[in-house]
C-alpha cells in the first residue's frame, strides 16, 4: 500500500523520530511504513493521519495495483 507519509512529514518539518515518538512507535517502524515494507494497523494509520494533520484516505493509497 503506497503512502504519502514522508512527503507530509517533510512538509510539516518533522523527523521520523518525532513522528515515531508522537505515535508511540519506533523510528524504524515509521521508516518501514514510509518505504512500503510494513502496513500499519488501522489504529496506527489513524494516529499517523492525526499527527500529520490529514485523513487516512489522503495519507494512504489503498487501491489495488491496476485499479484506478
Amino acid at each position: 500500500m503506497q503512502n504519502s507519509i514522508a512527503i507530509r512529514r517533510k512538509t510539516l518539518k518533522l523527523s521520523q523520530a518525532e513522528v515515531a515518538k508522537l505515535a508511540a512507535v519506533t523510528r524504524q517502524t515509521i521508516n518501514a511504513i514510509e518505504n512500503d515494507k510494513y502496513d500499519p494497523s488501522l489504529s496506527l494509520a489513524f494516529k499517523l493521519a492525526q499527527i500529520l494533520n490529514t485523513s487516512v484516505d489522503v495519507l494512504f493509497d489503498y487501491r489495488s495495483e491496476g485499479e484506478s
